[in-house]
């Protein structure tokens, strides 16, 4: 048998609910104005991928394919090709010929960038990755790579003269030594 409802339970509760609604409506709103006034992200914030270069505009991406390897929500595509003396992209024998990451699967858990053996590949600050076309959120190499800095130069080139790979990776020379002096 079902029993009636208490006074209480018919009354009081709903009147109690919305005094919950009644004290937030004349408190002060704390809006964000987001589009206009972007705050500051951490310093170890983990946002878009960069493929990074080397001083004098090499990539460092060796095409090793260890991040897409370690890449738990399977979004990093990598095709290794092999540098020749002629078309030379990174110090190695082997380059990234294709590098895509897919944002619609990524999940910025940073596992990619541990598993880089060259540092190519970092995350910077950024955050704003939204898009309404699905086929936008698929960055590709050209997308990836970092911004040519003063004093680098557009790949294909070849690596200084009388440095070899060893040189890159180590960091035992400068940029400025390109005569072939060491620090």
């Amino acid at each position: 048998m079902a029993e009636s409802k208490s006074f209480k339970e018919q009354f009081i509760d709903p009147v109690a609910g919305f005094g919950v609604t009644f004290r937030t409506m004349f408190r002060k709103v704390v809006t964000e104005q987001y589009p206009f006034e972007k705050q500051p992200t951490a310093p170890r914030f983990h946002g878009r991928h960069q493929l990074n270069r080397w001083p004098d505009g090499l990539e460092k991406c060796v095409g090793c394919e260890l991040c897409a390897w370690a890449c738990p929500a399977d979004a990093i595509y990598v095709e290794g090709a092999s540098n020749t003396e002629d078309d030379r992209y990174s110090p190695g024998e082997r380059y990234g010929r294709v590098y895509q990451i897919n944002y619609l699967r990524c999940i910025l858990c940073g596992l990619c960038i541990e598993a880089c053996p060259t540092r190519a590949l970092t995350m910077t600050n950024e955050y704003e990755l939204a898009d309404d076309n699905r086929a936008d959120l698929i960055y590709t190499k050209s997308e990836l790579l970092a911004p040519l800095l003063p004093g680098m130069e557009q790949p294909p080139h070849p690596m200084h003269e009388g440095w070899d790979e060893t040189d890159y990776y180590r960091g035992g020379r400068s940029t400025s030594d390109v005569g072939g002096e060491s620090k």
